[in-house]
C-alpha cells in the first residue's frame, strides 16, 4: 500500500461505495427478484472496467461459469421456487467470487489443485488487510501536518463563533415564515426518528463497499505463487486392501442385483401399488448406497497410485463391476420413486430426486471411462457437470413439470392435492387456475383462488421483488370472476 492515497484509489473506492449502495438496495428491500440481474450487470461492469487490459486466465471455463452466474441471476426473476431461492442466495455469491479468482489467478496455477484453495484463502486475507491499511491511510488525510491541523482548528473556531449569530438569524427567519419555522422545528424530531434499521443499512453498505474494494483491488495485483509438487487431495491407499474391499462389496451388490432383476422382469411391482410404502422406504437407502459407491470409487482411483500390472487390472475390473452394479441400484431407486409418485402424486422433492439420479448416471458413466483412461480428470468433469446440472434445474423450472404431471394424473385418476399446488409457488397457482378453467366445480378450488386473489390485490411489492411468475399469476387471478 502506498503511503499516500492516490486519486485513482479514492475514485475506485467511491465506485465501490456506489456499488455497495446498489447491493443494499437490491438485496435488503424485500424479496429478491429482478434486482439481482440489475446488480450483476452493474457489478460485472465495474469488474471489467477495473480489469481493463488484464491478462485473464482460463477464459473458456471462465465464460462457462459467467454464463451460469447470469442464468442463476435471471432465475430470481423467471421462477419463484423457494428452495432454489434460498440456495441461490448462497450459491451465486460463491460462484462470483470463484469466477473472479479463476480468471485473475496466475496462469501456471491449476485451479483443480489444492494450491488454488490456499491461493483463494490467501487472497481473501490480503483483501481484508488491504482494507485496514487503506482505512489507516485515509485517516492520515485528516491528521495531516501541523499546518493542516491549524486549518481544521480555525474551521472549528469559526463554527463555534457562528453559532450565536445562526441562532438569532434562525429565530428571526422562523418568525417571518411559518413554513420555515416548521422545517427548523422538525429537525430535532427528524434526528430522533433515525431508526436502528437505518444504522444497520448504513453498516451493510459499508461492509459491501470494503468487500468489493478489497477483493477487486487485491485481485488486480499480480502475485508470484509457488506451485507445490504434491497437490493431491487424496490419501494414499494400498492396492491389495482396496481390492479386498471391492471384492466384498461387489459380492453383496451382485446378490442385490440378482434380486432386483427378478422385480424388473418378473412383473411383481407392476401388478399393483401395494409396494408404495416399500418403494418410499427403499429409495433413500439405495440413493445413499450409490453415493457411497461413487465416493469409494473416487477414493480408490485417486488414492491407489503404484501397483503391479496384474493388481491394476483386477482393480479396474472390480471398480467397473462396482460402477455397473451401482447403475442397477440407481435404476431400482428410480423405479421405486416412480411407483411412489404413481400412488401419491408428484412433488418438487420427488422430481428433484429423479433429476439427481439422472445426474448420477452421467457421473457414473464418466467415472467408468476414467477407470480405463487414467489421464482424464475427475474433478474437472465433476465440477463442470455439477455446475451445468444445478444451473439447468434452475432454468428448466421443475415446479412447472410437477404441476403438469399432477394435472395429467388428475385427468387419469381424479386425484389431486390442491393445497400442495397452492403452496408450491406461483407456478402452482397458475396450475390451479388452469384446473379451475376446466373444472370450476372442484370442491375447495374456488375458495383457494379467491384467497390468493385477495392477497395479490392488497399486496405492495417493490421493484426489487419483480418476478415473472408472480406477474403472470397476479394477472390471471385478477381476471377471474368470483
Amino acid at each position: 500500500m502506498k503511503k499516500d492515497l492516490q486519486q485513482s484509489d479514492v475514485l475506485f473506492f467511491i465506485v465501490c461505495f456506489v456499488l455497495g449502495i446498489l447491493a443494499e438496495e437490491s438485496f435488503f428491500r424485500g424479496q429478491i427478484g429482478i434486482s439481482t440481474i440489475v446488480f450483476i450487470v452493474v457489478m460485472y461492469g465495474v469488474f471489467f472496467w477495473r480489469f481493463y487490459g488484464f491478462p485473464f486466465a482460463n477464459q473458456r471455463l471462465g465464460y462457462l461459469v459467467a454464463i451460469c452466474i447470469w442464468l442463476l441471476s435471471i432465475s430470481f426473476y423467471i421462477s419463484n421456487n423457494m428452495f432454489f431461492y434460498v440456495l441461490n442466495i448462497m450459491v451465486v455469491p460463491v460462484l462470483v467470487l470463484f469466477h473472479f479468482l479463476l480468471i485473475t489467478r496466475p496462469k501456471l496455477l491449476p485451479w483443480t489443485s489444492f494450491s488454488f484453495v490456499k491461493y483463494a484463502f490467501g487472497r481473501m486475507i490480503e483483501a481484508i488487510r488491504f482494507d485496514f491499511r487503506f482505512s489507516a491511510s485515509f485517516l492520515k488525510v485528516f491528521k495531516g501536518d501541523n499546518q493542516k491541523i491549524m486549518v481544521w482548528k480555525k474551521v472549528l473556531i469559526g463554527i463555534i463563533l457562528s453559532l450565536p449569530v445562526l441562532g438569532i438569524v434562525l429565530y428571526l427567519l422562523s418568525t417571518a415564515d411559518d413554513n420555515f419555522k416548521q422545517i427548523v422545528g422538525n429537525l430535532p424530531e427528524w434526528i430522533h426518528q433515525v431508526k436502528p434499521e437505518t444504522v444497520f443499512r448504513f453498516f451493510v453498505i459499508i461492509g459491501y463497499t470494503f468487500a468489493f474494494f478489497g477483493v477487486l483491488y487485491v485481485l488486480g495485483q499480480k502475485k508470484m505463487t509457488v506451485i507445490e509438487k504434491n497437490n493431491s487431495f487424496s490419501i494414499p491407499l494400498d492396492g491389495v486392501i482396496a481390492l479386498t474391499v471391492l471384492v466384498l462389496m461387489n459380492a453383496v451388490y451382485l446378490l442385490f442385483t440378482i434380486v432386483q432383476f427378478q422385480y424388473f422382469f418378473g412383473g411383481i411391482l407392476q401388478e399393483s401399488y401395494t409396494y408404495a410404502q416399500y418403494a418410499r422406504k427403499g429409495f433413500f437407502e439405495l440413493l445413499a448406497v450409490s453415493i457411497i459407491n461413487l465416493s469409494l470409487t473416487v477414493s480408490i482411483l485417486s488414492g491407489v497410485k503404484q501397483t503391479g500390472a496384474l493388481l491394476k487390472k483386477w482393480l479396474q475390473i472390480s471398480l467397473s463391476l462396482l460402477i455397473l452394479t451401482s447403475g442397477v441400484i440407481l435404476v431400482s431407486a428410480f423405479l421405486r420413486m416412480y411407483l411412489y409418485e404413481k400412488a401419491y402424486g408428484f412433488t418438487f422433492t420427488r422430481v428433484l430426486a429423479h433429476s439427481f439420479m439422472i445426474f448420477l448416471v452421467v457421473i457414473f458413466a464418466y467415472t467408468l471411462v476414467k477407470i480405463w483412461f487414467e489421464k482424464l480428470s475427475l474433478f474437472h468433469f465433476y465440477f463442470i457437470s455439477a455446475l451445468l446440472y444445478y444451473t439447468g434445474i434452475n432454468v428448466v423450472d421443475l415446479d412447472r413439470l410437477v404441476v403438469q404431471q399432477n394435472l395429467v394424473r388428475y385427468e387419469q385418476t381424479g386425484k389431486i392435492d390442491l393445497q400442495y399446488l397452492n403452496h408450491l409457488s406461483y407456478t402452482g397457482v397458475l396450475g390451479l387456475i388452469q384446473l379451475y378453467e376446466k373444472n370450476p366445480d372442484l370442491p375447495g378450488l374456488k375458495e383457494i383462488l379467491r384467497e390468493r386473489k385477495r392477497e395479490v390485490t392488497w399486496e405492495n411489492r417493490t421493484w426489487q421483488s419483480a418476478n415473472l411468475k408472480h406477474q403472470e399469476a397476479s394477472a390471471a387471478l385478477k381476471k377471474l370472476t368470483d
